[in-house]
């Protein structure tokens, strides 16, 4: 759903209409989803193991992105990182797209506004979580408000089973209090979940008004701009670093720019449905990056919380799937 990133900016346009796709609860499924000006294919066979393939290497570079993020955070501070990240990101998407600034009505200028600021501030929070706790437990708890989204879109009894067992999980990764992890890291990954959910329904109304990604080139340009400032304010002349401005570019990369490509070219030819139950992973993926990049280990019970998270995800789609195909006549 989409329950995973990309771009947070770690999420793509793909990743959001997988997710929205979800989390609509009166139409039916599509069955796949095209990349802009691309006809829809389904995967058959053997040749679905392609797109597959694709969306995992997508999900390990964003959240391998946001490990390296992490580890350049003592070098130009959080607020830094996601400076850099969202600057690098958005001239790379201007210059690709080439968005047009014509021919817009004021209603889609105040939407791609909404949109790009609250892509800073979904990249501000979840980057002030991962200063403060894991990134395994951070992605986790920033999936909730996607997950969220799904629930209450939904008329469903049934999501509210997959909520009691993510709530469940939270409750475990917590240690029944979260004592063992920073308050303030909690408070900042719950809130970057809340400006997910906010950020793919804004994504949606995006994808509406403009054509191919000129619509998130355009957001992702107004997030650098809000967000500069505060980086300035924070790292100053540490941002003009060679080395810090390298490292920067090679976050934005493996976070945005990489991960956008590959969820798009896999998106042509697999199923929303699954698409969406893959990006659940994304928090087991994220523990995985913490651990080999940054050395952070998980407890049992932390391990034990990802999974009922992850479960509570994929059963949220799946309902969501099977709701869908249900409705759709024939």
């Amino acid at each position: 759903m989409a329950l995973v990133n990309l771009p947070r900016a770690d999420r793509s346009p793909s990743a959001d209409a997988a997710a929205g796709a979800a989390a609509q609860p009166e139409a039916a499924q599509p069955e796949a989803v095209a990349a802009p000006g691309v006809p829809g294919r389904r995967g058959r066979g053997w040749g679905s193991l392609g797109p597959v393939g694709l969306v995992l290497a997508g999900g390990v570079s964003v959240q391998f992105g946001g490990a390296l993020a992490v580890s350049l955070m003592p070098r130009a501070g959080a607020l830094g990182v996601v400076t850099l990240r969202l600057v690098v990101a958005a001239v790379v998407l201007l210059v690709i797209c080439r968005p047009s600034l014509r021919g817009h009505s004021r209603a889609d200028w105040g939407t791609v506004v909404a949109f790009g600021v609250t892509m800073a501030a979904m990249n501000g929070l979840f980057y002030q979580s991962v200063a403060r706790i894991p990134l395994g437990p951070a992605v986790t708890l920033e999936v909730l408000g996607p997950l969220a989204l799904s629930v209450l879109a939904s008329r469903r009894a049934i999501n509210f089973v997959w909520a009691g067992l993510a709530l469940a999980g939270v409750f475990l990764l917590g240690g029944g209090g979260f004592s063992s992890l920073d308050p303030v890291g909690v408070a900042f990954a719950l809130s970057a979940g809340a400006m997910w959910a906010a950020y793919i329904i804004f994504s949606a109304r995006t994808g509406r008004r403009f054509p191919q990604a000129d619509g998130l080139a355009l957001a992702m340009a107004v997030a650098a701009v809000v967000f500069l400032p505060l980086g300035l304010v924070e790292s100053g002349p540490r941002l003009l670093d060679p080395a810090t401005i390298a490292l920067g570019a090679a976050v934005a990369v493996l976070s945005s720019v990489l991960p956008y490509t590959l969820e798009l070219l896999a998106l042509r030819r697999l199923p929303a449905s699954t698409f969406a139950i893959m990006m659940s992973l994304e928090p087991a993926v994220a523990a995985v990056a913490g651990f080999l990049v940054l050395s952070q280990t998980l407890t049992l019970a932390e391990s034990l919380a990802i999974g009922l998270v992850i479960a509570a995800s994929m059963g949220a789609v799946r309902t969501q799937v099977g709701r869908g195909k249900a409705q759709s006549p024939g």
